[in-house]
């Protein structure tokens, strides 16, 4: 087992792997910029090394800050946590050169993956079911037409290197695709340093269904079921839950057996995640491979009792894995309380927390960083915290949410509270009979 860990990471996700560690009796060292300085990750470490100004490229993305600081509090191992570097195949590799554990995918795990046009490749020729469309990158408008025609509009174009919705514009006609090209190819050049696009066909009505996985050095892969990010704007998740609502124990079955297919094509270590877009006949097609953990992995936790980031750090060290999955045996949502005003379009809100009550009881867990007195900076992720419930069924889950809710007090701050809440009421989404596109007709004037 590793001595001392270094968190390449902020916030919430940092404290999460900080409490690991200490259960596990493994020393740990934080990082931070100079926004973080008085954040509670750098608070709750054995030790802190000040990584750079807060611009994120001079500090939690700058690979030589990050290496020296694990080299001079001779840290034997670096988990990355999600974002910043966590998928970052040169960041793998020169924590192996210089003798670093990297508590991640390796370089070359993190290549057939990262690249979503060569992961599709891998993914087909493992037998995973992928959307129609292009089998590389598209090298010109003439070809995507054709292509765009063979498989039937709409179709998406998707950015190679993407990520959180830039570099996508969907397609419905011909008369459309010119400048949808040039706009996706001119967002993923300034948001990725790469231009390179591809074709699918668009899913329309689908579900955003994703399967949590773990796998060994010893070629061991198990899932622990799926998780429903359907809720979304402009494809950041903003509610997830555990199980969906609408899988069926059968296509369960089939989507861990095809996940799980997936990762050992390319002898997958750690954990990580395969996500799906699910349509309305139930139908399922791979989307991409995040090869990391996840924001939302805590309701996956909640419903099979399963440490996800003990076990990362476990497998990291050569454990072996038990060979069985994990079904989830009661029903966990997760609400992102962000700091921001979702009646105004989602206006980031940054500034000072003046107070800081978090809710708590039975089934109610809350992951944060923050406190009264606390400035949320406006360099980052807008986050403040992760609430999570779990109970028996979804109904009482959904009750048991709206009533955290009501309990979360922050103020100095917009915050998304006020949204959840109103969803948690929202006859639709408890019904459980939505897709990815439910925002997109959502009337927020009923947020109070």
């Amino acid at each position: 087992m590793f001595k001392k860990i270094l968190i390449a990471n902020r916030g919430e996700i940092a404290l999460r792997v900080i409490r690991a560690c200490k259960e596990l009796g493994i020393k740990t060292v934080a990082v931070y910029s100079v926004a973080d300085k008085e954040s509670l990750h750098v608070r709750f470490a054995d030790e802190a090394v000040c990584i750079g100004p807060a611009p994120s490229n001079q500090s939690y993305l700058s690979i030589p800050n990050i290496i020296a600081a694990a080299e001079i509090t001779n840290a034997d191992a670096i988990h990355p946590g999600y974002g910043f570097l966590s998928e970052n195949a040169k960041f793998s590799q020169v924590c192996e050169d210089y003798g670093i554990k990297f508590i991640g995918a390796s370089a070359a795990m993190i290549n057939s993956m990262g690249d979503k046009a060569s992961a599709k490749d891998t993914m087909k020729k493992a037998g995973v079911p992928c959307i129609p469309g292009s089998d590389g990158l598209l090298g010109s408008i003439e070809e995507g037409i054709k292509l765009a025609n063979k498989v039937k509009y709409p179709v998406i174009l998707k950015a190679t290197a993407g990520g959180g919705g830039r570099g996508m514009r969907i397609i419905r006609s011909d008369r459309e695709f010119e400048k949808a090209w040039v706009d996706a190819k001119q967002e993923a050049g300034a948001s990725f340093g790469n231009d390179g696009l591809y074709l699918e066909k668009f899913i329309e009505e689908p579900r955003h269904i994703e399967v949590q996985l773990l796998g060994d050095k010893f070629g061991t892969v198990v899932h622990l079921s799926e998780r429903d990010c359907s809720i979304q704007r402009r494809h950041q998740k903003l509610i997830e839950e555990t199980p969906s609502p609408i899988i069926t124990e059968r296509l369960r079955t089939k989507m861990g057996e095809a996940a799980v297919k997936g990762a050992k094509s390319i002898k997958y270590e750690g954990a990580g995640t395969i996500e799906f877009l699910v349509d309305k006949h139930g139908d399922f097609y791979f989307m991409e491979m995040n090869t990391r953990i996840q924001v939302e992995h805590t309701i996956t936790e909640e419903v099979t009792g399963v440490d996800l980031v003990k076990m990362q750090i476990r497998v990291a060290a050569g454990e072996k894995l038990e060979k069985k999955n994990y079904l989830p045996l009661r029903h966990s949502i997760e609400c992102r309380i962000n700091a921001e005003d979702a009646a105004n379009g989602f206006r980031p809100s940054p500034g000072k927390i003046t107070n800081f009550h978090m809710p708590s009881g039975f089934g109610v867990r809350v992951d944060s960083h923050c406190y009264t007195g606390y400035t949320i900076p406006p360099n980052y992720d807008s986050m403040i915290a992760k609430l999570i419930v779990n109970a028996a069924t979804r109904d009482e889950a959904c009750d048991r949410m709206k009533r955290a809710l009501q309990e979360f007090v922050i103020e100095g701050v917009k915050t998304t509270i006020p949204f959840h809440i109103t969803m948690m009421d929202d006859p639709q989404f408890r019904s459980g009979k939505f897709t990815t596109a439910f925002l997109e007709t959502f009337d927020f004037s009923k947020i109070k």
